[in-house]
């Protein structure tokens, strides 16, 4: 037991140590003696710098070099408000010194935000004595301060916007208040916390979870950020998952200067065109009108002539230092007009004053089919007023909703014209397209081929309408199994479909689509069938033969991109897998795993049939 003397001497210590870092986190704040660093934010669409987070750190040869340390000193010493205000300070004074260009993301904390006050404009003031602008700052606010006020955090959040800022949401998935956070605030990005990404690829479970966040996101109109890539497998899985934007070492580290040339493994990579999960797929290049936007201090009138000038045009984007703020449509600014006196009032007013200040605003690599989604759950006047269209957050044109409908009429035309006429699901075409952008993208992938057994014979007994029935029914079981986000299913002919499954959990999908046949099928057979267990029919060589129910094989190949060149050695990897399922009697599952694993064989004959 340690006596009394070292307990004391050890207290001593201790309260020694805690002054001389008191005395050291003192010494910073009064010499400000802080670095700004700057990590790169990637846009994964075109392999550019969106922006980048500012971080700090502390003096090289102090112990309070990282921001961990700093700001666990800082709080013991109640510094955190004074500490944090620096850091601010010190980040957008850097950053502007080495004329910084695209978006700044920097780390404020909740209680912070909200202690200091929603109109005290200490950060607004920062920005403008540096020479930058609101617009390309954004507040990135951590999620894990505990006892939070929404409502008043909300307020100062809405303050920040008013005054063109961003707001970003830090470590998602971290604790348990960033959901509430994200629906409190709506915010423009949310960064999905790097313990999530980290192995993402090899993980089923975070690859569901980014996925979730992903369409969320979309509903929610905000863009995602995913945090610690730290490898090439991590960027490809995130991007193959349709995530925005990316960060983390393998992008580019911390660093004193902000970078903006992207590594060339890295445009390499990201080179490749990235597959649709839809199977209606095109950009929102062709509905792009370059239409030059006009400033917030345009007047009325000046607007007014834009649109005698040019008929064509239905509405003119405000934009403020390339960053979309309003927009103005050309009947709604007739109809001011043409109120009594109004022209007059309102005529030399600056526009910001009649704009539509809440204008839906989407990103080009947006797909048509998910801005027509954004267009439903949005106010009914999108539709004819039209949309934004950004780059990294820059203004590059506008786009209407008549163009988007015809646009999107076009593509289900020539889905149609691919689509199989029973079952109207994705013909040869499609499929071996979609195949051959997973390979090019070298997304891993499970390909199912799907074939009924018994089929024939049910056809010649009880014709080709009964036989068409148990075909359409089945396509609407795979279909039930597929996640429409990750999945896509085909119809190849006949009685043959395809499955092309991302999702992690397939092997419980395909199984389920047994169950279900295994229960539905011998519906379709007459009393006296199913009593017997199938029908008596002939062979291919005339000769009568008991034949049991339908029933369905599937042989799956787990496709590594490595191995496999094109979608004909896709194609030809599933008819093998296929003929070994049907070689297994009864509903069969048939699992070729390639790089050595041994196959397996899963047959629902006994365990279903009881």
């Amino acid at each position: 037991m340690n006596s009394i003397a070292e307990i004391l001497a050890s207290k001593a210590a201790l309260t020694a140590a805690a002054a001389d870092t008191r005395r050291q986190l003192s010494d910073i704040v009064r010499t400000n003696n802080l670095n700004a660093v700057f990590q790169p934010i990637l846009a994964l669409s075109n392999a550019t710098v969106l922006g980048f987070e500012g971080l700090i750190r502390g003096p090289c040869d102090s112990m309070l070099h990282t921001p961990i340390a700093l700001f666990n000193v800082a709080r013991d010493n109640d510094m955190v408000a004074e500490v944090e205000y620096l850091c601010r300070r010190i980040v957008l004074d850097t950053f502007a010194a080495k004329d910084g260009n695209g978006k700044l993301f920097i780390n404020v904390s909740p209680d912070i935000l909200v202690a200091q006050g929603a109109v005290s404009g200490e950060t607004l003031r920062y920005i403008k004595r540096f020479g930058l602008n609101p617009q390309q700052v954004v507040i990135e606010l951590t999620e894990n301060t505990p006892g939070i006020d929404y409502h008043q955090l909300r307020e100062a959040v809405n303050h920040y916007r008013s005054m063109g800022f961003e707001v970003a949401i830090d470590d998602l998935g971290e604790g348990f208040s960033g959901l509430r956070l994200w629906s409190e605030l709506r915010p423009n990005y949310v960064k999905i916390d790097k313990h999530f990404v980290r192995g993402v690829h090899a993980d089923p479970l975070k690859l569901q979870f980014v996925r979730s966040i992903q369409e969320i996101a979309k509903k929610a109109g905000a863009r995602v950020i995913a945090e610690g890539i730290e490898e090439e497998a991590e960027l490809r899985a995130i991007r193959g998952i349709g995530i925005a934007y990316a960060q983390g070492f393998y992008i580019g580290r911390p660093q004193s200067e902000p970078i903006f040339e992207v590594p060339m493994h890295i445009h390499d990579e990201l080179g490749s065109e990235q597959p649709q999960q839809l199977q209606i797929s095109a950009n929102l290049e062709s509905l792009i009108t370059r239409i030059d936007p006009v400033a917030p201090e345009s007047t009325h009138i000046e607007v007014y002539d834009r649109f005698v000038e040019n008929p064509e045009i239905a509405s003119i984007a405000v934009v403020l230092h390339g960053t979309p703020v309003g927009v103005i449509g050309r009947q709604d600014l007739i109809a001011l007009f043409a109120r009594p006196f109004h022209r007059e009032l309102y005529g030399h007013r600056p526009c910001e004053y009649f704009m539509d200040s809440a204008p839906l605003i989407v990103e080009s690599s947006c797909s048509p089919m998910d801005l027509s989604e954004l267009i439903l759950q949005s106010a009914p006047h999108h539709l004819s007023i039209g949309f934004i269209v950004t780059e990294n957050g820059k203004y590059i044109g506008m786009g209407s909703g008549h163009d988007l409908l015809k646009l999107i009429t076009q593509l289900q035309i020539r889905a149609a014209k691919y689509a199989n006429p029973l079952t109207l699901l994705p013909g040869n075409v499609p499929i071996n397209e979609h195949i051959g952008a997973l390979l090019k993208m070298r997304t891993p992938f499970v390909a199912c081929y799907c074939d009924l057994d018994n089929f024939k014979p049910f056809n010649d007994v009880y014709g080709y309408r009964l036989g068409d029935d148990i075909i359409r029914a089945t396509g609407r079981f795979l279909h039930e199994a597929c996640d429409p986000d990750l999945d896509f299913l085909g119809h190849i002919g006949g009685d043959d479909f395809i499955i092309l499954f991302q999702s992690p959990d397939w092997e419980q999908r395909c199984n389920r689509v047994l169950e279900y046949l295994n229960e539905a099928l011998p519906s379709f057979y007459n009393e006296t069938d199913r009593y017997r267990g199938g029908i008596e029919a002939e062979d291919r060589h005339g000769c009568s033969v008991f034949f049991p129910f339908t029933s369905l094989s599937i042989g799956a190949v787990v496709i590594d991109p490595e191995h496999f060149a094109s979608h004909y050695e896709v194609a030809a990897a599933a008819t093998v897998a296929k003929k070994q399922a049907k070689k297994i009697s009864g509903h069969c599952l048939f699992v070729e795993r390639r790089g050595g694993r041994e196959s397996m064989r899963f047959s629902t004959e006994n365990a279903l049939s009881e």
